[in-house]
């Protein structure tokens, strides 16, 4: 009786959501209570919460989803998806709702969502930039005053810039996903904007260093990033034509470096791939910035299968823990493929744990404990995403007992070019033979 009170009840909640969400726009107040409506109907699958307010004191929301929703758990790494930072930008916000819902509907009906959310915790957050939003009050398919926040400030600009002093002033927004970034384990992130149809990876800016004097930079991890924005490309209705809005601008594959684009200074994915370790790409979504409600529907087919695939790429590569000779977790240890350095050396978490995303083929593994020899594992990755989990390998350092001390990338830009850093910002001997070794690698 009680199982079967349970299904009346379960598909009564599955009813009253998708009622509710239908395909229109959702301002805060509407935008709360579907979130809110989720977290009641699913308690074991979704968690809400705030990780800030916005200018104006609207609460940023993010819906979290996954088999252990409240917290992190080992080897079960973090995706996150945002929307709408530029407020007229307004796609995204909508997609990202719907994303949910079939999120939420299809756990345990559906294999492939079952599985997603069995070995990921997703994170969505509909809007960076309410205030943006309300002030935008009509659609409308060009630049608007509702693309800034209550500041006046564009939120995709205000974010530290790994390759100058941007000197902005940190909105609220901005600090509040900062902090987020810095407090969660993010592996791969996509943040969705609305003016053309692409899927743009970082480099946004960049020097001699990283090839922008050829109109294009590059990131160490450049093949991961073309594999990404293609995956997301292939798998959208019409991305992949590359086509773009108008005749004057195309996209071969639906995909673009950023800097061939045009040079972004302060860029959210910069931020995510060089201070937080986390792979972000840029997806542009409607030629028109604000179109009118009666296309959302259409927008939701077209990105319905590129959202799920992208998410899966979160399996890519490798992932482990690094331990000490009594088995503790070592927080802080450096670990990276050879041959593509970061220049913030990517390091394990405080659980010793590190995920790095990487195509099929053979790797040497480098994990480094300061004052301690590196290990060296050579391993052959395939291609897990399918399976829902990378390829798992731990190190053990025998030797070593103690934690090592925390420690953090600079918040001085990290790419200057060495003729022209000053005197009292040039880098240190660990950068200059970092900076060098990406000279060979990228020539």
């Amino acid at each position: 009786m009680r199982a079967a009170l349970g299904d009346v009840v379960g598909a009564f909640c599955l009813v009253s959501l998708a009622a509710a969400l239908d395909f229109r726009y959702h301002h805060t107040e509407e935008l709360e209570a579907f979130l809110k409506e989720v977290r009641a109907a699913y308690p074991s699958l979704t968690h809400l919460h705030s990780i800030g307010r916005s200018v104006e004191g609207r609460d940023l929301w993010v819906l979290v989803l996954g088999r252990f929703p409240t917290h992190h758990k080992i080897g079960i790494p973090e995706f996150k998806y945002v929307a709408n930072m530029h407020g007229d930008e307004t796609v995204g916000r909508e997609i990202l709702l719907h994303l949910i819902d079939f999120l939420v509907t299809n756990y345990r009906r559906d294999p492939v969502v079952t599985r997603l959310l069995n070995n990921t915790r997703i994170h969505i957050m509909p809007t960076m930039n309410p205030d943006g939003f309300e002030a935008t009050k009509v659609p409308d398919c060009y630049y608007s005053h509702g693309r800034y926040n209550k500041n006046g400030e564009d939120l995709n600009r205000n974010f530290p810039d790994a390759f100058e002093n941007n000197n902005v002033t940190i909105q609220p927004e901005t600090r509040a996903v900062m902090n987020w970034i810095k407090n969660e384990t993010f592996v791969l992130s996509a943040n969705l904007h609305g003016g053309a149809l692409v899927a743009s990876y970082t480099f946004d800016n960049g020097n001699s260093v990283t090839g922008s004097l050829k109109g294009y930079s590059r990131s160490p991890d450049d093949d991961v990033f073309i594999h990404l924005a293609k995956t997301y490309s292939f798998n959208h209705a019409s991305m992949y034509r590359g086509t773009g809005c108008d005749n004057r601008q195309t996209f071969p594959e639906g995909i673009t470096n950023g800097y061939s684009w045009y040079q972004l200074e302060g860029g959210m994915q910069d931020y995510n791939y060089v201070w937080g370790q986390c792979f972000e790409i840029t997806l542009e979504l409607s030629c028109c910035k604000y179109p009118p409600a009666d296309q959302l529907e259409k927008f939701w087919r077209d990105n319905k299968v590129a959202l799920i695939e992208y998410i899966k790429q979160v399996h890519l590569g490798i992932k482990g823990q690094v331990t000490d000779k009594n088995g503790n977790p070592i927080p802080n240890a450096i670990v990276e493929a050879k041959g593509r350095p970061h220049i913030c050396p990517y390091r394990t978490n405080e659980h010793g744990e590190y995920f790095l995303l990487l195509l099929p083929g053979i790797y040497v593994i480098n994990a480094t404990v300061p004052g301690f020899k590196s290990m060296l594992k050579t391993v052959e990755i395939t291609n897990n995403t399918d399976n829902f989990s990378a390829l798992k390998y731990d190190f053990s350092f025998s030797e070593v007992s103690v934690r090592t001390r925390a420690s953090s990338c600079p918040k001085t830009p990290l790419y200057q070019e060495l003729e022209h850093a000053s005197a009292a910002g040039k880098p240190t001997l660990h950068i200059f033979v970092l900076m060098t070794i990406m000279l060979v690698i990228f020539k």
